[in-house]
Order: structure tokens, then C-alpha cells, then sequence
């Protein structure tokens, strides 16, 4: 209730109400202040609210007071029941645990007040599980409640636990949950065979290492405490068995360890023991974890193959034995009850088979061709054995042949040797130790002895030394040897072995002459040097080879001089003749001065070049000629020279530079006509130039050019 001092009760104040829950939750009467709560309040959901209230002027509407903040506080009351949030639950507990073994802790909360009074006091019960577990009221820890439960009587424990708040007392609100125990297995049972005897009937065919039976131990333990190792206790026929665990089953699976054989012995009795492997030290005192059984075996008949009296048979033979010898003989009998007759053959397989036979009745092998130890030392194969009553029935073994050696082969050297003797050596020096080698075998080794043969040991060049340990020493027994007088010796050496019959080969040593310095060490082996006249070194034969070579040089390089200097001035007197003109210091002008150039050719214009050559440069290459057509008669000089002109301007042989060229015209008709040789059909030393000399003093100068060379060629015969 809100009341302002200023309210005299006659209406003229007004209350009014802001805040949380202001007219959702909460109302106000505005002329008495009442506060009225509107709709139900849950103290979990809000467990208070802050209000503001003001007194206003009914006819001003203005505050007659502040405003004020008060709060209502939402007061508890137990309408909440203790719940298992993380119910339903789960535990276990190893089985035969004590009395007050810890469990699981359970919890419940209660979304009352704890603060006020005992709605969220809550107190723990069991409601179903006992007498077998307890809980803690206070903290909800579940124990253990009986000793000794066993895990193989029963597992699974389902517990039903409640929560109460208000302590416990009567009205209060209760939750509750379930918890789901499991006794957890320890090895507290041992292994126990259900029966103390075991039968079993195995055939004496059963091959090594196969099952012939399986036992069983029975142990009600779970998992890794329910495994079992069986073992043979040592005793009759338990050297003949073994026995391995089925990890799967846990059953013991008896094997065999060596062959049995019914006419031998019919039956075997062996002890099985049967423990845990992993043992809880807490039940030692129960007892022993072990069991043991009685294994009864008995052996049946079986039809079986022929035996052999061993299990490989090895022979001798000697090398080129006769065809049909016979080398030894293999063994095969029934064993069984209703003895039956044996048949052998070879088990053919290749080629080598076929060098030996077998008597199918006795069983004895022969030599069927011609045997070479160096050839097969050895021959392996096997013989294969049948019942004549069952002939599927049969057995096989292996037979090995070695082939003795017979001396045949002579000894022989190792290998080449390449023995070198000094020209300074002396006498009784070792140039040279040999082996020897032979394709024969010995079953006590081969011994070798060496010598020469007859006619070296007369010669006093070099001797043998046998060391007696299959090598010998080649010496020499002179006093230096000279490459002048023999380059290369032939030594006959005699190689005996020592077996029988005696076996000799001679071998023929090639020893060559070196020359060596002072300390033995081979200088040259080479023949170039043995024709050297005696005192000449090395160094001074290089030098006079170096004399000679360098005449020669000199020799060649004079005439290769003179030659090109003949062709230069044969050159350049051809070309004084055809392409250049003398130089003289007379003055003069006109048709006579012929200096600048050939005027002869444009004086007749029949006769033209057809290898246009050049006047200003040397011609490089030879070219082909061009036929041209030569110019009409009567034709105009001016037309004559543009035709030149053209002739030039597209000439590909033409230089890339300008160059002067001189064209002149004198017409028709001369009577000396052209003085070129260019189109003449001889030869320059075919022709005679004393002709020039009747034409007058205007051909003077070419009359004495020409009579000059006349005079000098020197090919010309006068």
C-alpha cells in the first residue's frame, strides 16, 4: 500500500505505478495506493521486482512527492520436487568385492530456496536394490551392502533411488532415478576338465604336425580371466604329442609330433594339465587354478607305402665305369601286417636320369652309359617304391652319385705368364713364380712338381726351383744378357702331378729381355731402341731429329718461294701486255698518246670483247663471256655510246663504286684494223710482231713493247 503525507482522503491525489511487472504483473488502485498482484508469481522463474510509485495532482497533474523505488520480493514456498539431472545411471563393481565398496555418487537438485527454510534440503533413499547395495542420505554415494557377490551367480543389479527435500519429513516432494550395477569379473574359478578321461583313435597315416584331437577345460570366469594353457605333463608317449590353445574356443588342440606306426606300438597315455594364465593373487588361497585330465591314444591299422631301410642313399662311382656295372643297391619292405612285395623305378625328371638303371625286383642301380667327372661330378635323382598289392601306394627317396676322378688330364700352367729378365741381372735372382693348374681331382689334393726338360737344363740361361708347394721359381744363371744378341728366351718347363697314373704336360715360358736401371725397375721392353749405335743417348737422337726436321722446313719453305716469285713476274709481264700501257715522259697528245687507254677496240666496232674485263681493278675470277650483237654500221656515236652505257649500268660483275670508263668511235674501215689479241685464234708465243715494225713510226712504240717480250720469254726457242 502506498500513502502520500499530503492525502487528506478527499480524492485530489492520484498514485500512480512504473517498473517491472507495472501492469502485467502488478496494479495499483490510483486514489486508495493499493498494490495488487494480477497473475500467479513463481519465484524460480523471478524471484523479485523493482517498482517506482509517484503522487500526482488529480487536477494539476503534477507530482505532489518524488518518485520512489521500492521492491517486492517473491517468498518461496516447496513446489519444486528434488530431480536426477543426469539419471538414469551406469555402474559396475568388480564381483566379490567387500562390504562398503564404492560404486557411483548420485545427485539430485531442488530448484527451491535453499536459503529459506527446507524445501531444497534433500535426503537420499533406496527404494529397490537392497539388501545388495546402500546409500549415503547426505551425499548419495551407493556401497556395497553384502560380501562375496559372485559375478557367475548373478550380473545385473538394478537400483531404484529416491530424493526427498523438506528433509526427509512428511509433505515433502520426491524425485527419483535408476541406477544399472554390473559385477564386473575377477579369476576367481580355475579351469575344470568335465570328464577326467579322453578317448581318441588317430590313424597311423596322420602326417606330422596335423590335429588329431581337441580337449576342453570349462572355466565359468569371463574374457581374458576365462584363458587357458594346456600343457603334456611329461610321461609315457608324451614326447610323440603336443597340444596349443584355441584362442578362439579355448579348446586344447593336440598335434602330432613324429609319425606313428601301428605295428610299433598300438596305444599312448599322456596327462593334459589345463592352468589360467592371468592369476588374481587375491584368490591363491581358493586353491590351485589348474586341472588336470588322462589323454587315452589309440593307434589304427592303416594300408601304408613301402618304408626305405634310410632316408638318402649316397654312391661312388669311378669315371669311364663300364656300361651295366652295378654301383649299389637301395632297400624298401611293407611294414604292414600282410607283408606284400616292393617294385622300384626311377623317377624320371630329366635327361641326367637316363645315365643309370634300377632292377625293378632287387632294387640294385647300374651305370647305363659312359661317366665323365669333368663333365657331371654329381648326380642326384630319386628312386620311388611301390606295393605290388596296392601299386598307389608309394614312398620315395633321394639318391646321390658322385663320380670319382680317374688322372687323365695333364697339368697344365694357371695362367699366361709375362716374365721380363733385366740385361743387368745376376745369378740365382727369381724373375718369375708359377702355379700350375689341373682339370683332375684328387680326393687327397693334387701335388705338382716341376722341372725343365732336357735340353733347357744344358743351357746356362736359366734354371727351376720347385718350392714343393704346388709353385716353382724361374732363376737365372747368367751374369746380365744383352737385347743385341737375343731379345727373347724359350723356356721349356716339365709339370708331373702326383697321382696314377703319372701325368706330365711341358709348358713353354717366353722370357724377355729389359733394359732396367740400377735398381731393377723395367725401363722398356721395346725392340726400337736394340739398333742404337752404342754410347748414342736418347737425348741425342731427339736432337738430331729436330736438326733435320727443321732442314727440311727450310728447304721447302726456299722452294716454295722461288716458285711463287717466277709466277708473280710471269703474271705481271702477261699483264703489262694485255691490260695496262707503258708510261713514258715524252710529251704528246693525240691518236699517239695512248696512255689513258686502249683506243684500238672503239676504232672498230666489229671486234668487241666477249669477256669484258676491267681496266681499273684486277679481275678476280674469270667470267663467261657475253655475246652481244655487235652495232649496225653507220650508226650514230651517240647511240653507240648509250648502248655501252647500258650495257654497264646492269653488268652484275660491274664493282658496287663508280669507276671511269672512256668511250671513243673511229669508224669503219681501218685498215690495220683491231690490235687486240683478245679474239685472236693463237696463242701469244705463236705470234710474230715484226710486222708492227713496216707500219710506220706511229706503231714504234708498239713494235719495240712486243719485240721485248719476244726476247724475254724464256720458253721461247730461238
Amino acid at each position: 500500500k502506498l500513502h502520500s503525507d499530503l492525502d487528506k482522503g478527499v480524492g485530489t491525489v492520484k498514485y500512480t505505478l512504473s517498473g517491472d511487472g507495472a501492469g502485467t504483473v502488478f496494479t495499483i488502485d490510483e486514489t486508495t495506493g493499493d498494490i495488487h498482484a494480477i497473475r500467479s508469481l513463481d519465484r524460480e522463474e523471478k524471484p523479485f521486482y523493482t517498482l517506482r510509485a509517484q503522487a500526482v495532482d488529480v487536477d494539476t497533474k503534477k507530482p505532489l512527492e518524488p518518485e520512489s523505488e521500492f521492491i517486492i520480493k517473491v517468498q518461496d514456498i516447496n513446489d519444486n520436487e528434488p530431480k536426477f539431472l543426469d539419471g538414469p545411471y551406469v555402474a559396475s563393481v568388480p564381483e566379490m568385492s567387500p562390504v562398503g565398496a564404492y560404486v557411483l555418487q548420485v545427485k539430485a537438485t531442488d530448484a527451491d530456496d535453499p536459503t529459506y527454510g527446507n524445501s531444497a534440503r534433500v535426503v537420499y533413499s533406496i527404494l529397490q536394490g537392497q539388501p545388495y547395495f546402500s546409500i549415503d542420505p547426505k551425499t548419495g554415494v551407493i556401497r556395497t551392502a553384502l560380501p562375496n557377490m559372485d559375478r557367475e551367480v548373478k550380473e545385473q543389479y538394478q537400483v531404484l533411488i529416491q530424493a526427498k527435500d523438506m528433509g526427509g519429513q512428511l509433505g515433502g516432494l520426491a524425485g527419483t532415478t535408476t541406477v544399472n550395477i554390473t559385477l564386473t569379473d575377477v579369476n576367481d574359478n580355475p579351469p575344470r576338465f568335465p570328464k577326467s578321461i579322453f578317448h581318441l583313435k588317430v590313424p597311423e597315416t596322420s602326417h606330422v604336425g596335423s590335429a588329431i584331437g581337441r580337449i576342453r577345460a570349462v572355466d565359468p570366469d569371463f574374457g581374458k580371466n576365462a584363458e587357458i594353457e594346456y600343457n603334456i605333463v611329461p610321461g609315457d608317449g608324451g614326447n610323440l604329442f603336443d597340444i596349443t590353445t584355441d584362442e578362439y574356443t579355448q579348446e586344447g588342440v593336440i598335434k602330432l609330433k613324429k609319425p606313428l606306426d601301428f605295428e610299433t606300438k598300438k596305444a599312448y597315455t599322456f596327462k593334459v594339465e589345463a592352468s589360467n594364465l592371468h592369476l588374481d593373487h587375491r584368490f591363491h588361497s581358493v586353491g590351485p587354478f589348474k586341472d588336470t585330465a588322462t589323454v587315452k591314444i589309440n593307434v589304427l591299422d592303416m594300408d601304408e607305402p613301402p618304408v626305405f631301410s634310410k632316408p638318402m642313399y649316397t654312391m661312388e662311382v669311378y669315371e669311364d665305369t663300364p656300361v651295366g656295372t652295378i654301383i649299389g643297391a637301395v632297400t624298401a619292405q611293407d611294414l604292414d601286417a600282410g607283408s606284400s612285395s616292393v617294385r622300384y623305378f626311377i623317377d624320371w625328371k630329366n635327361d641326367v636320369d637316363s645315365y643309370f638303371t634300377i632292377d625293378a625286383a632287387e632294387g640294385t642301380i647300374a651305370t647305363n652309359q659312359l661317366l665323365d667327372r669333368e663333365s657331371t661330378a654329381q648326380y642326384n635323382f630319386s628312386i620311388i617304391a611301390s606295393k605290388v598289392s596296392n601299386p598307389l601306394l608309394t614312398s620315395k627317396v633321394n639318391v646321390i652319385i658322385n663320380v670319382l676322378d680317374v688322372n687323365e688330364f695333364p697339368p697344365e700352367i694357371s695362367v699366361p705368364y709375362e716374365t721380363s729378365v733385366c740385361e743387368n741381372a745376376k745369378p740365382g735372382q727369381v724373375i718369375q713364380t708359377i702355379t700350375a693348374a689341373d682339370k683332375d681331382l684328387s680326393p687327397a689334393g693334387q701335388r705338382f712338381s716341376f722341372k725343365l726338360s732336357s735340353e733347357a737344363s744344358n743351357k746356362p740361361n736359366f734354371t727351376i726351383h720347385d718350392y714343393r708347394n704346388n709353385t716353382a721359381g724361374i732363376e737365372t744363371r747368367r751374369n746380365g744378357y744383352s737385347r743385341r744378341q737375343q731379345e727373347l728366351y724359350f723356356l721349356p718347363v716339365v709339370i708331373e702331378d702326383s697321382s696314377y697314373p703319372v701325368q706330365s704336360s711341358t709348358n713353354t715360358l717366353t722370357i724377355r729381355v729389359c733394359r732396367c736401371d740400377s735398381d731393377g725397375t723395367i725401363q722398356s721392353c721395346n725392340v726400337e731402341a736394340i739398333f742404337l749405335p752404342v754410347g748414342l743417348s736418347t737425348g741425342a737422337l731427339i736432337a738430331i731429329l729436330l736438326c733435320i726436321v727443321i732442314l727440311l722446313v727450310i728447304v721447302v719453305l726456299y722452294v716454295a718461294l722461288r716458285r711463287q716469285k717466277k709466277k708473280d713476274t710471269l703474271m705481271t709481264s702477261k699483264e703489262d701486255i694485255r691490260d695496262n700501257v707503258i708510261h713514258y715522259d715524252d710529251e704528246g697528245g693525240g691518236e699517239e698518246d695512248t696512255q689513258a687507254f686502249d683506243i684500238g677496240a672503239l676504232r672498230n666496232p666489229k671486234v668487241i670483247e666477249d669477256n669484258k674485263i676491267r681496266r681499273d681493278i684486277k679481275p678476280d675470277t674469270l667470267r663467261f663471256p657475253r655475246h652481244r650483237p655487235p652495232a649496225e654500221d653507220n650508226t650514230d656515236i651517240r647511240d653507240f655510246i648509250n648502248q655501252r652505257l647500258q650495257e654497264n649500268d646492269v653488268d652484275p660483275s660491274a664493282p658496287p663504286y663508280d669507276s671511269l670508263a672512256t668511250y671513243a668511235y673511229e669508224g669503219n674501215g681501218s685498215v690495220a684494223e683491231s690490235l687486240s689479241s683478245i679474239d685472236s685464234l693463237t696463242t701469244e708465243a705463236d705470234q710474230d710482231y715484226d710486222y708492227l715494225s713496216d707500219w710506220g713510226p706511229r706503231f714504234k712504240i708498239l713494235a719495240d713493247m712486243f719485240g721485248e717480250e719476244e726476247s724475254y720469254n724464256p720458253d721461247k726457242v730461238t
